[in-house]
Formats: C-alpha cells, structure tokens, sequence
C-alpha cells in the first residue's frame, strides 16, 4: 500500500489545508486513506492510495483504467463511490468533493488520467505521485479561513479514526 508515501508527499502541501489519514464514515466499513479540506473552503478529497506493480504501466483502456493487463477499474468505481458518499454526509452546498487515486510504483501514461465511473458526475483523477502535489496546489484559489473552518468542523463532524 502507498499510504505512507502520499502521507509523506500530502506533508509537502501550501499552508491551509486539513489532512485527516486513515478515517472513515459512521456506518461504513471502508477506511478512507486520505481526506483533504483545502483552504479556500470550496473543495474536499477523498484520496485512495494504492501500489500497483511498478514493471505494468497504468492506462486507459475504452474508458476504464488498467495496470498492464489487468483491469482495475474497480478501484475507480470505488474511490468515486467514497466521494459521493462524503459529499452527502457533508451536505454543504458549494463544496466539492473530487475522489482521486495516487499510484505508487506503476507509471501512468501521461502521468494522470481523468475517467469517469457510475453513478458519479465527475471525473475521477489517477495520478502518479509527482502529480499529487500540483494537482491539489490547483484546487480553486484563494483562502476563505471562515468557510475552510466550518469544512473542517463540518468534516470533524462527519469522520471517525479507522478501528485497528
């Protein structure tokens, strides 16, 4: 697993943003790796890390995202499925969940991928970790330390710790 890696690059982030590691949603069995409040109070991650074998490149194949042969497309589907679930739990108007998947190992073609998932009407970004930063650094600009503040409240109010 990569969480320790992107943990390490989420460190390197510009000042103003909440980094809450391994949490999750009441009633939820699935550990969230990483989620991000930016400092504009406008946006939310939901960050998934993962350790693809580093010898198969990641790519998009018709719309779905494999690691060499392998399609783990799911994993997509899953990282979105997170997202649309905080975005619910936070409901706040205006704010912005973007699930997204940092690959550690693998090289992603073009460094990123945007694809799409069910039931999600965005884009779900891939990302190599080189990318990480930057991406984030490009959430929408500005900081509103009064509406970040109640994100990070209303977040603190909707997560948990992960169990074990």
């Amino acid at each position: 697993m990569g969480e320790r890696q992107t943990a390490a690059l989420l460190a390197r982030l510009p000042a103003g943003w909440t980094v809450w590691h391994g949490c999750r949603l009441p009633g939820r069995r699935h550990d969230l790796d990483h989620v991000l409040a930016s400092p504009c109070g406008t946006a939310v991650v939901v960050l998934d890390s993962k350790r693809w074998h580093a010898r198969r490149p990641t790519h998009d194949r018709g719309g779905r995202v494999w690691c060499g042969e392998e399609d783990r497309h799911d994993k997509i589907e899953a990282v979105a499925r997170y997202a649309a679930r905080l975005q619910t739990a936070l409901g706040m108007p205006g704010v912005v969940v973007w699930p997204l998947l940092v690959i550690h190992g693998s090289r992603i073609e073009g460094g990123r991928l945007e694809v799409r998932a069910p039931d999600w009407p965005g884009v779900v970004h891939v990302l190599g970790p080189d990318w990480l930063v930057p991406t984030l650094a490009s959430a929408p600009s500005g900081i509103d330390p009064g509406r970040a503040a109640a994100v990070v409240a209303r977040l603190g109010q909707v997560l948990s710790p992960a169990v074990g």
